[in-house]
Protein backbone atom coordinates (compact mmCIF):
# COMPACT_ATOMS: atom_id res chain seq x y z
CA UNK A 1 0.00 0.00 0.00
CA UNK A 2 2.82 2.44 0.70
CA UNK A 3 3.91 4.37 -2.39
CA UNK A 4 7.56 5.33 -2.06
CA UNK A 5 7.56 7.69 -5.07
CA UNK A 6 7.33 11.37 -4.24
CA UNK A 7 4.67 13.59 -5.79
CA UNK A 8 6.29 16.85 -4.68
CA UNK A 9 9.39 18.67 -5.84
CA UNK A 10 10.86 18.47 -9.32
CA UNK A 11 9.40 15.11 -10.28
CA UNK A 12 7.58 14.17 -13.48
CA UNK A 13 4.16 14.01 -11.79
CA UNK A 14 4.41 17.51 -10.33
CA UNK A 15 5.84 18.99 -13.52
CA UNK A 16 3.06 17.44 -15.61
CA UNK A 17 0.36 18.96 -13.42
CA UNK A 18 2.18 22.28 -13.29
CA UNK A 19 2.18 22.38 -17.09
CA UNK A 20 -1.50 21.44 -17.28
CA UNK A 21 -2.50 24.16 -14.82
CA UNK A 22 -0.40 26.73 -16.69
CA UNK A 23 -2.13 25.82 -19.97
CA UNK A 24 -5.53 26.03 -18.30
CA UNK A 25 -4.71 29.45 -16.84
CA UNK A 26 -3.55 30.70 -20.21
CA UNK A 27 -6.76 29.55 -21.93
CA UNK A 28 -8.95 31.09 -19.20
CA UNK A 29 -7.02 34.36 -19.43
CA UNK A 30 -7.33 34.45 -23.20
CA UNK A 31 -11.06 33.66 -23.02
CA UNK A 32 -11.63 36.39 -20.45
CA UNK A 33 -9.73 38.83 -22.63
CA UNK A 34 -11.85 37.94 -25.67
CA UNK A 35 -15.14 38.18 -23.73
CA UNK A 36 -14.44 41.51 -22.01
CA UNK A 37 -12.37 43.24 -24.69
CA UNK A 38 -9.83 44.31 -22.05
CA UNK A 39 -6.35 43.00 -21.56
CA UNK A 40 -5.55 40.95 -18.47
CA UNK A 41 -3.40 43.76 -17.09
CA UNK A 42 -6.15 46.35 -17.49
CA UNK A 43 -8.61 44.01 -15.79
CA UNK A 44 -6.25 43.89 -12.82
CA UNK A 45 -5.86 47.69 -12.89
CA UNK A 46 -2.23 47.56 -13.97
CA UNK A 47 -2.50 48.72 -17.55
Amino acid sequence: MADSSSRFGFVAFAETWNGRMAMLGFVIGLGTELLTGQSILSQLGLG
